[in-house]
């Protein structure tokens, strides 16, 4: 039952880090995978590694989006 609740977890973290909500811009969906990693890491799902894990690769797409946006203004 654990490890079904802990795949499930990480799977909707990311579904939501591959396609965030239409409403969602990029700082929005960042957070969102912050406070989850967070959730899931204070409920037992995940380790302190893992947590880091997904701050990471949440970071990473955080900072593409950035790069993304101020290439497309031309600065």
């Amino acid at each position: 039952m654990y490890e079904d609740r802990k795949a499930q977890a990480l799977a909707s973290w990311h579904k939501l880090m591959e396609k965030p909500e239409r409403h969602m811009n990029a700082q929005e969906q960042y957070e969102e995978l912050l406070r989850l990693a967070e959730i899931y890491f204070r409920e037992g799902f995940i380790d302190r590694t893992e947590r880091m894990q997904l701050v990471i690769k949440a970071t990473r797409r955080y900072a593409e989006a950035v790069e993304g946006a101020i290439a497309a203004t031309g600065l």
